[in-house]
């Protein structure tokens, strides 16, 4: 049977990879986006499709529309574009996850969140179970993206608790592939654009700080095996581990320091003529980064398939192609 799925913020980089992997199934697919940091060019492909409909809207504003599912893909998702206007970043983190679940109340649609690791901040433990609270500086720079994915999980428990909406999360750990903004700010975009055009590829501390590198078809595989599982296996799986809300850590374990992603990449960049400079580290930028994906394995069978080497060549590509 054909799903109606409705995407908010469909036009991003994850999204639009979404879509594509939905339409690729048979389903109907509705991209919602305000284009505030998506962009059309992610899904031109698509809009001849006669199962997508592209639809202008912020997701901060109610909206109606009968769906099977919903996927809340909607906020900025990197800091050069969450902080360029940080009270509509916490809006549509906070805002636009009440429209989604209060049309999920209504119609009975089934509801996919994607949080994110930045809910633990800094951690001071490690690798990150899902059981971790996090160490978050409430007033900082990044807290209007922090905070706004923390409270955007707390609606989320709550109207499971309140209104039985049927509400699954995952928190998507670094992730990177083709259709990602060249201009984000993020590590691997920084440094394969800096490769590209021969500037210095800079690094922040002395490099050491560590990250895990998920390719994005690992997390939409992770996703859609979450969200097509029966409710009832869900609950007692959760059930069975204390927890009453089921959230999902979905990452690479694989730990990297941003050294080593600076060495890879001009290691697949042998002509750049780039050279290494260091700059201060950026206030409340995380020290460490590993999730623990425990529960995906156990719940999901799944764990990542795309190693950094691999997924980086084919995002470098992808960068190539827009010269």
């Amino acid at each position: 049977m054909t799903r109606k799925i409705l995407i908010t913020g469909g036009a991003g980089f994850i999204g639009s990879h979404l879509a594509r992997r939905l339409l690729s199934e048979g389903e109907e697919v509705t991209v919602m986006d305000n284009l505030f940091t998506g962009t059309k060019v992610n899904i031109y492909d698509l809009l001849d499709n006669p199962r997508f409909t592209f639809m202008l809207h912020d997701v901060t504003h109610p909206f109606w529309g009968q769906f099977d599912e919903i996927y809340n893909l909607a906020c900025p998702a990197s800091p050069i574009h969450y902080q360029r206007n940080p009270v509509e970043t916490i809006k549509t983190s906070f805002m636009g996850m009440m429209n989604v679940l209060d049309l999920a109340l209504k119609t009975k649609a089934r509801v996919f969140h994607t949080s994110t690791s930045e809910i633990y901040g800094d951690p001071e433990v490690h690798p990150q179970p899902e059981s971790y609270w996090g160490n978050v500086n409430t007033l900082g720079t990044r807290s209007c993206y922090d905070e706004g994915k923390r409270a955007a999980e707390t609606l989320c428990a709550d109207y499971l608790r309140e209104y039985n909406v049927d509400v699954r999360m995952v928190r998507i750990f670094n992730t990177y592939g083709p259709s990602m903004h060249p201009q984000d700010g993020r590590v691997i975009s920084n440094f394969v654009m800096q490769a590209l055009h021969d500037k210095d590829i800079t690094l922040y501390g002395d490099g050491s700080q560590t990250r895990s590198f998920q390719y994005v078809d690992d997390l939409i595989e992770a996703g859609m095996r979450l969200m097509r599982l029966d409710r009832a296996k869900l609950d007692r799986f959760f059930a069975g581990r204390g927890m009453t809300v089921p959230v999902v850590n979905v990452g690479n374990p694989d730990e990297y320091t941003i050294r080593q992603l600076a060495d890879e990449t001009l290691r697949q960049l042998p002509a750049s003529k780039s050279q290494m400079v260091f700059q201060p580290l950026p206030k409340d930028d995380p020290r460490r980064r590993k999730p623990d994906i425990t529960l995906a394995a156990e719940l999901l069978g799944w764990s990542p398939k795309i190693p950094l080497r691999e997924g980086l060549a084919q995002t470098i590509a992808y960068f190539r192609g827009l010269q």
